[in-house]
């Protein structure tokens, strides 16, 4: 620890001699001690403005009674070291004040001595936050809280976009201090940061250049860097080494670093192009210039072994910092004041002994409320420390930093300073000169790295194509554009560009699953195209909300035979129906011959005969063609419902024939997935998909029987060959690019089967992204805005219409109804049933009712059979027609025939008589009393004709 302090002699003759020279008054000398690293950019820069700020003071104000005189010490950059300088200084030299000490670790002890001993500690070089002068009231801070920085930091990041950035800091106070601001500002932008690298001071070489390693890994390509120069410049030779500083890559600086740009030697400048820095704005001013000049003469410092580098802000501070110390000192009257001592001690650092200012607190107060334009700019202190103002930009470029914006609270990122206040606030890099990045280009770093998958068919979803002129790819296509409107619904830029996925051939470089695992291995920030959300794929990327509809279907060629069909007429009605149908022709038949027998003539004859009236009545009641009267009531009641039940079967039964023969049925060749599994037929997936993991893993499908394809072309020649032709028996595929390959051969194949669920198309991102939830969000913004996700698909899919014309075609084959069954019409055939049952009871019962008495009394002695057979005989005579109603408004009915026709009526009777008279001779039963004989009826009806 080296004293740096003038003789008392010599102090007092220079305090006695004015600037000219000539003598005057006694003026009040103010001890105030300094504690800095004299041997760093910051101290020995510091240590010569102070000076220079003293001889300007005084020299303007030279009638003022006070001087400061300054007892200057080198800490050695050692916390200790300052501590004890800082004690020795306040005990044994009564300073009224101390400068410093330069770093935060030093200034934390320092500061609890000025609180023991009531002695101000100012800063102009400890910036981190960790140190507040809100909690210390003796600490002042004559420079800007490095938290103020942040937002402008957090605006230059929401700017360009940057939504993952990785922060390298120096594991101190003073790294470690702003690290909280920092998260908080990037979590408010949604910025994710994935990786915190803590470098300490001490490192070596080899030390950091492992973990610029670890940096590179990461695949992370913004970084932040929050560090002292001595750290920083390393950090970035070491870096450009490892091949950081190329194009691709991004890195800002805190103030504390870009302050101290000007001074870094040429290889650590040729290290840092392109980087972007952040410090605060320092106006330019008569004053400043002249300043500078001088500063330029006398850079070659008066002590040989100390060498002073290049002006910096903190010299600007602490030549500002001296220049309040001198005023507050001059305004507070400090006259012959000192310490009030505790107890007497002899040992430098003896706590007990430090005494307490008598007028530290009257100079902390005067020191806050002074205020003056110096060199830095306006000096005015706020809750003890500067007042936040403007940043400016830096680009660092060749020797020098160009200065590309700036950032104020009022008006945002803005290419000029405007003090009037007008300017809207901006968020946008607009707001900045074009700057150029590491790797001497214009080019913005760290833009997305898309994944494009290059395939062949499908155009219509994504599309690679190379421009020729330029050598570059042009891609198109649907999963394209939904990508950029999405990038359009984002509340923030996001550069990107898009990387195809193929190899030297410019042929695809494999299948899906590989390309989104590019993203594991960092050769993509995401995967844009037709990706299916699979579960094995979520294993390694983060996936977006789908934005297509999802399933994996089953697609097979359809045939048409019905027309070519020589039994079609049999198809309209099942074969349940067709058998229930006879049965009931029969069975009506059956009934009205029964009905009919014994009173209608038309119902009677021979066995064969009467057997041909049972078919041929009923049957000819399904055209309506029967000729035969019926003359029982029950009969037409009987037909009056079977009339209805055979008109709605012949109705239904035109329909359905009608349409098989004039509508397409179309019928699918497979049904079943299981039938084709059974006979080991081929079936077809689309190449690179995830389908055929499907197929071999769930639909349990030997890989053998599996054959790949690319474009709907090939779908459709592997399926018209079909099985037998080197085909497959069906392809299955995503639903969209079913729809798609239907769209074009609607007419030949349609699906089956159940769908296998699948989530559908979603953009791939790496595990963790923060862009994930944005991106999903952006697209339920766009898939829900009917016109613009309609228009898209109206470009790629509805464009030509053939969609629609498919839908028409599908729901023809889906509404290919079986043929007619027996449960449609079964309520028909309970009633009609019901109906003839009920009538030929009534009918029986009567019949019964009349002959079995009489039966019974004639024949007592007959068995049961024998009297039904007698029976039976009963029923087939034929029974009087005076007995019946309906015979007697018959022959009523003749009666009421007009004279001129009665002729020609009586010849027709007798033409009846005479078919009568045969059959009453073929008739081998004997003709009884109770039952007339029909020539008696011919006879009766003859006698009722008048001659």
């Amino acid at each position: 620890m080296a004293y740096q302090k003038l003789p008392l002699s010599t102090v007092a003759f220079l305090l006695l001699v004015n600037l000219h020279g000539e003598h005057s008054m006694a003026k009040e000398v103010v001890p105030v001690g300094v504690v800095l690293d004299l041997n760093s950019p910051v101290g020995g820069v510091a240590e010569r403005c102070m000076s220079m700020a003293l001889s300007d003071f005084y020299a303007v104000n030279d009638d003022y009674n006070t001087r400061l005189a300054l007892w200057t010490m080198d800490s050695g950059n050692d916390v200790i070291a300052a501590a004890s300088a800082a004690l020795d200084l306040m005990k044994n030299e009564e300073v009224h004040a101390i400068v410093g000490p330069q770093t935060s670790a030093q200034a934390k002890f320092v500061v609890e001595l000025g609180r023991k001993a009531q002695v101000p500690i100012i800063s102009f070089s400890v910036t981190s936050p960790s140190l507040s002068p809100a909690q210390n009231p003796f600490f002042i801070r004559m420079a800007l809280n490095d938290s103020a920085e942040v937002k402008a930091i957090a605006a230059i990041v929401k700017a360009y976009g940057w939504r993952e950035i990785v922060l390298i800091y120096e594991d101190t106070d003073y790294g470690n201090g702003l690290l909280p601001y920092l998260m908080g500002a990037f979590e408010g932008i949604g910025t994710r940061v994935p990786y915190k690298s803590a470098i300490p001071p001490s490192s070596n070489n080899n030390e950091i250049a492992k973990e610029i390693k670890k940096l590179k890994e990461t695949n992370a390509r913004i970084f932040i860097v929050h560090m002292t120069a001595s750290l920083g410049s390393k950090l970035f030779v070491l870096a450009n080494n490892a091949g950081m500083m190329r194009e691709g890559y991004a890195w800002i600086i805190t103030a504390g670093l870009s302050a101290l740009v000007d001074p870094l030697g040429p290889k650590v400048k040729e290290s840092m192009q392109g980087v972007l820095g952040l410090r605060p704005y320092i106006p330019r001013s008569k004053q400043l210039e002249d300043f500078k000049r001088r500063w330029k003469r006398n850079l070659t410092s008066s002590k040989p072994n100390v060498k002073i580098t290049g002006l910096n802000l903190f010299g600007l501070w602490a030549y500002d910092t001296a220049w309040a110390l001198a005023m507050a000192v001059e305004k507070a009257g400090i006259m012959h004041s000192g310490f009030l001592k505790k107890s007497a001690s002899k040992s430098n650092v003896d706590l007990a002994a430090l005494g307490i200012s008598e007028t530290g607190q009257t100079l902390l107060h005067t020191l806050l409320t002074t205020e003056f334009q110096g060199l830095s700019g306006k000096f005015h202190l706020i809750k003890g420390q500067l007042e936040p103002s403007a940043f400016e930009i830096l680009n660092v470029i060749g020797k020098t930093e160009r200065i590309i914006g700036y950032w104020t609270e009022k008006t945002g990122l803005s290419q000029e300073l405007d003090d009037t206040g007008e300017v809207a606030y901006s968020i946008s890099k607009v707001g900045l000169k074009q700057p150029i990045w590491p790797g001497d280009t214009t080019n913005e770093p760290a833009k997305l790295r898309i994944g494009v998958p290059v395939r062949k068919g499908f155009d219509e979803f994504l599309k690679v194509e190379w421009d020729p002129r330029i050598d570059k790819p042009i891609i198109s296509g649907f999963s394209h554009d939904v990508f950029l409107a999405v990038l359009k619904a984002l509340p923030f830029p996001l550069p990107y560009e898009f990387i195809p996925f193929m190899n030297k051939d410019r042929q695809s470089a494999g299948t899906y699953d590989e390309l989104t695992y590019q993203i594991k291995l960092q050769k993509y920030d995401a995967v844009v195209g037709d990706t299916t959300i699979v579960a094995d794929r979520s294993l390694y990327v983060d996936f977006t909300l789908p934005y297509s509809e999802s399933g994996v279907s089953m697609v097979v060629l359809v045939k048409d035979e019905e027309k070519n069909n020589f039994w079609i007429f049999l198809k309209p009605l099942s074969l349940d129906l067709w058998l229930t149908t006879g049965a009931a022709f029969v069975f009506t038949g059956l009934v009205i011959w029964v009905l009919e027998h014994r009173i209608n003539s038309e119902f009677r004859g021979p066995p064969d005969q009467q057997l041909g009236i049972i078919f041929w009545f009923s049957f000819s009641t399904l055209v309506f063609a029967h000729r035969e009267r019926m003359v029982n009531n029950w009969s037409r009641f009987v037909m009056i419902i079977w009339f209805f039940v055979v008109l709605i079967l012949t109705q239904s039964y035109t329909a359905s024939l009608a349409s098989m023969l004039t509508v397409q049925r179309l019928q699918p060749t497979f049904v079943d997935v299981k039938e084709i599994k059974r006979n080991g037929y081929f079936v077809g997936y689309q190449n690179n998909s995830f389908v055929k993991g499907l197929l071999i893993k769930q639909l349990n499908f030997n890989e053998s029987q599996l054959k790949p394809y690319s474009t709907p072309e090939e779908y459709h020649e592997a399926l018209f060959k079909g099985i037998n032709n080197g085909g497959v028996a069906a392809i299955f595929d995503e639903i969209p690019y079913i729809k798609l390959f239907l769209a074009n051969y609607c007419s030949k194949y349609t699906t089956v089967g159940p769908t296998y669920k699948t989530d559908g198309f979603g953009f791939a991102f790496p595990q963790g992204s923060s862009l994930v939830p944005h991106i999903s969000r952006a697209i339920l913004n766009v898939t829900q805005d009917r016109d613009k996700f309609g228009a898209l698909e109206q470009k790629y899919f509805l464009g030509s219409g053939s969609t629609s014309s498919c839908e028409d075609s599908s729901a023809s084959i889906s509404s290919n109804s079986p043929s007619l069954g027996l449960y449609s019409f079964g309520g028909l055939f309970i009633i009609t049933g019901v109906v003839s049952l009920f009538s030929l009871s009534v009918y029986v019962l009567k019949f019964l009712r009349t002959h079995w008495p009489a039966l019974s009394t004639t024949h007592p002695e007959s068995s049961f059979s024998s009297k039904l057979i007698e029976m039976a005989k009963y029923f087939d005579r034929k029974e009087d027609p005076s007995s019946h109603p309906n015979i007697e408004r018959h022959t009523s009915r003749i009666h009421a025939v007009s004279s001129p026709d009665v002729t020609e009526f009586r010849h027709d009777m007798e033409n009846h008589s005479r078919n009568f008279d045969v059959e009453s001779d073929r008739d081998e039963s004997p003709p009884s009393t109770s039952f007339p004989s029909r020539r008696s009826d011919i006879t009766s009806l003859h006698e009722g004709v008048p001659n």
